[in-house]
């Protein structure tokens, strides 16, 4: 791209001057030529009694005519004001408002031309991005002249911007030569319609190319979430790019336009932002009201709300003026409305965990398809913990209800600290409701040791969630210490009623003197209840592979210890290889093989893989 430095030596290229011409800048005549002069310009340049003036545009013939002609309008006007203070009736006060006339609507399609010829550089994206690099930048005056070009007032100027840049100031420097002509000199009106016509289809236009359309309450009701949720995706964009680029723009370029008259910049504004901002806000009002409520519902409720309160300081900048307050205060109402409905959500979820009434168990004991569902819902919450931080900060905790006696098989509640937010205190509470929906569908299973071993599991499954998402850092330390020594309760009262006959079956003293027949019975116990409690706890399954490892090493380090020591001390005294076999069904080392083989079966069967045991082959095998 062409760049185009010049350094600034006149003020004639600034936006904010607006001072009257001195007489160094006025052409030196009398009021008489001066009248002539302006009747000179005004009918070579009138489309109506002009073959050139109807095919040449002025300003873009000749920047430096443009300028002196704008003079010539303003010192007509003040060659009035003194005939009518003279002679109200004169001929030549006549003569001037047919001139005044005629150059008014030269003007006026002058200021078309040039809004419709720069529709490129006066784009809200080139406006706006002019602005965000430099506060100022210069322009030229419609009330002064001082004889030199535009293009040398350009080569004069103060920064090096480039060729898109420099079209775009000059176009607006035009423009607002002419708004200000035209409106000191009695023709706001016309200006300000043609300008609202032309720059609202603009912003009409962008709205429509954002992908942004109307729809009505009913036609979002009867759309499918999918498709829905991608004209949801489509607005996120959107609202980017409208508030940012489009409406901010405009903003800008109005306010410099019409900078002269902050009553006619703000007319115009809202006239052009009005319809594009209502289409651009309503949009998610709908969503939020609309009767589908599919779970993913909720993140996309999220994300518009922090699109919205990520841009909340621009969008109260942009539409400040009392002409736009329609506007933000739509915006505002969206923002409570999200919100609200994101509260609602929550309550609606945990209204749907609580009356969920399957009666299924998860098979072999494993994690309940609801624990899965429920905590891969709230992961993803908590990755917008800050938004829904910011959504719950003023809202009070739900009042806390009593648990059920047997929650967890532990009567104590949990302790809050200090430092949790209203939002952990959701998260906390949901999960809470969770714990005791898998606690009472615990009670389905006949097995008081697989009642255990599933609330271990599933407890289990929470923390792992917790601790790899940022769930870990809504609940905090204390939430994980005091749920992970639940887990160790759980697996401990798992291991008493699933395997303490076994260890029952075993001497006190291992090492302690028996007879043989003593010997025999106490072989013949521990033979019987390992048999049975492996062939019934190995069908059950621990999903995760940790936790599994660590259930096989407790159970080897309870019982092989034991049974080892008794093994080598009482094994000798039931007499001959034959007898011992006979009655030792297991050696030290098989025990310890079977227990690092359980819940195999539970495996195989959930389609993990796993062996199968064969107590009758390792019989044989001995």
């Amino acid at each position: 791209m062409r760049f185009i430095c010049f350094e600034p030596k006149t003020q004639s290229f600034s936006f904010s001057r607006h001072t009257p011409p001195t007489s160094s800048s006025s052409p030196s005549t009398s009021t008489k030529e001066s009248f002539e002069e302006a009747e000179t310009l005004i009918l070579k340049w009138n489309p109506e009694t002009s073959a050139y003036g109807r095919v040449t545009s002025l300003f873009y013939n000749d920047k430096a005519e443009a300028m002196h002609y704008i003079h010539c309008v303003n010192m007509l006007q003040k060659t009035m004001h003194s005939l009518i203070s003279q002679n109200a009736s004169s001929q030549k006060l006549i003569l001037a408002h047919n001139l005044m006339q005629m150059a008014m609507k030269t003007l006026q399609k002058e200021f078309y031309q040039i809004l419709s010829m720069n529709r490129a550089h006066l784009d809200p994206e080139s406006v706006s991005t002019r602005s965000s690099t430099t506060s100022t930048r210069t322009s030229f005056c419609s009330d002064s002249y001082d004889g030199g070009t535009a293009e040398e007032d350009v080569r004069e100027s103060g920064d090096c911007i480039s060729e898109v840049e420099r079209v775009s100031s000059e176009a607006m420097a035009d423009l607002k030569s002419i708004a200000d002509c035209m409106i000191s000199n009695g023709y706001a009106k016309e200006c300000v319609s043609v300008y609202t016509t032309m720059r609202k289809s603009i912003v009409d236009e962008g709205i429509y190319r954002l992908n942004v359309e109307e729809f009505s309450s009913s036609k979002v009701n009867k759309m499918h979430w999918d498709v829905l949720e991608l004209k949801i995706k489509s607005w996120l964009e959107a609202v980017k790019i409208a508030v940012r680029t489009l409406f901010a723009g405009e903003r800008i370029l109005c306010d410099h336009v019409f900078g002269a008259s902050q009553s006619i910049s703000e007319a115009c504004f809202a006239e052009i932002s009005r319809s594009g901002a209502n289409l651009l806000f309503g949009f998610p009002e709908l969503v939020a009201k609309t009767k589908k409520s599919p779970p993913e519902k909720i993140f996309r409720m999220i994300d518009m709300y922090a699109a919205i309160a990520g841009m909340w300081s621009e969008i109260e900048s942009i539409f400040s003026l009392d002409s736009t307050t329609a506007v933000k205060s739509q915006a505002y109402g969206l923002l409570l409305g999200l919100s609200e409905s994101v509260r609602t959500s929550l309550s609606d979820f945990a209204t749907a965990i609580q009356k969920d009434s399957s009666k299924s168990t998860a098979n072999f004991a494993g994690v309940h398809s609801l624990t899965v569902q429920v905590m891969n819902h709230l992961t993803t919450l908590a990755d917008y913990s800050n938004v829904l931080s910011e959504i719950f900060f003023d809202v009070p905790p739900p009042p806390r209800s009593p648990l059920p006696e047997s929650y967890l098989y532990s009567p104590e509640s949990d302790n809050t600290t200090t430092t949790e937010t209203e939002f952990s205190v959701q998260m906390a509470r949901l999960i809470l409701i969770l714990l005791c929906k898998i606690d009472g569908k615990s009670r389905y299973y006949k097995e008081v040791s697989l009642s255990y071993l599933f609330l271990a599991n599933n407890l289990r499954h929470i923390l792992a969630k917790v601790r790899a998402s940022n769930l870990h850092y809504v609940l905090g330390d204390d939430w994980v210490l005091n749920h992970d020594a639940k887990v160790k309760r759980l697996t401990a009262n798992y291991e008493r009623v699933a395997w303490g006959k076994v260890l029952s079956s075993l001497p006190e003293n291992p090492t302690a003197e028996m007879s043989a027949a003593e010997a025999r019975v106490m072989f013949g116990n521990f033979n019987f209840e390992f048999e049975k409690a492996y062939r019934r706890e190995n069908t059950f399954t621990v999903p995760e592979q940790e936790f599994r490892e660590e259930i096989k090493a407790s159970l080897v380090r309870k019982i092989t210890p034991i049974y080892r020591e008794a093994y080598e001390t009482h094994r000798i005294v039931m007499g001959t290889v034959r007898e011992i076999r006979e009655y030792v069904t297991f050696a030290p080392e098989d025990v310890e093989n079977y227990m690092m083989n359980l819940f195999s079966e539970g495996r195989a069967s959930s389609g993990s893989g796993g062996n199968k045991s064969c107590f009758v082959k390792c019989k044989k095998c001995k």
